[in-house]
């Protein structure tokens, strides 16, 4: 006959149980350790140059002026009856989205300077409701524009050549892209703004969780 079966002990069963508690503990730790890793990390896609130009209310503007603020910037020009009068309805659809706490700044650059001065710029942002504590226009020579916009901003623009022109106000093709940029004065997100399959509230709500993200980095 052969012996019962003795049982474990309890002590061993509690240590048992405290070992698979701890296991799991640990695995939901890895999981939001991802999960937090994965939701913050934003590549860095370049540096802002320094740059010198005028906003709206003819005041200098400098990359200084944007040092701890995470900002959204689009390139547009105020003759444009194509695609700038939609974006700059985006741009006050993120200014008006944004908290009053917020430390976000919205840039908007002319491609066309020589006709975009700053009472152009300023008619321009109070006909679009522009808050002119967060959200500037920004003109200055051809060189400056061209040398920030095309450069690190990726803010791309060409002139159309007067033969190619389907009217008169048809002088630019430029893109379509939002850009943000963080407290460092590096580009970290580009977002195209329209298209096929783009669906503008989701790229707005992207927009608006990657500048709540850049504003907690240190």
């Amino acid at each position: 006959m052969s012996d019962p079966v003795q049982p474990l002990p309890r002590s061993l069963w509690i240590g048992v149980l405290l070992v698979l508690v701890l296991l799991a503990f640990a695995y939901l730790l890895s999981l939001a350790e991802f999960s937090r890793a994965h939701q913050t990390s934003l590549p860095v896609l370049g540096v802002i140059p320094s740059f010198d130009l005028t906003n709206q209310y003819n005041q200098a503007v400098t990359l200084a002026n944007l040092t701890n603020h995470p900002w959204v910037a689009d390139i547009i020009f105020t003759r444009c009856a194509g695609s700038c009068p939609g974006m700059t309805r985006q741009m006050r659809q993120i200014q008006d989205a944004l908290p009053p706490s917020s430390a976000a700044r919205l840039v908007t650059l002319t491609t066309d300077p020589d006709f975009d001065t700053p009472p152009v710029l300023h008619r321009y942002a109070e006909h679009y409701g522009a808050d002119s504590n967060r959200w500037m226009f920004l003109t200055g020579t051809p060189q400056s524009i061209g040398a920030l916009a095309g450069g690190a901003l990726r803010l791309g623009s060409t002139p159309v050549q007067p033969s190619d022109r389907k009217s008169p106000v048809d002088l630019f093709i430029h893109s379509t892209i939002f850009v943000v940029v963080d407290k460092k004065a590096r580009l970290r997100a580009v977002f195209e703004t329209s298209g096929d399959g783009i669906i503008w509230s989701q790229v707005q709500d992207r927009i608006l969780q990657t500048l709540k993200r850049l504003e907690a980095d240190p």
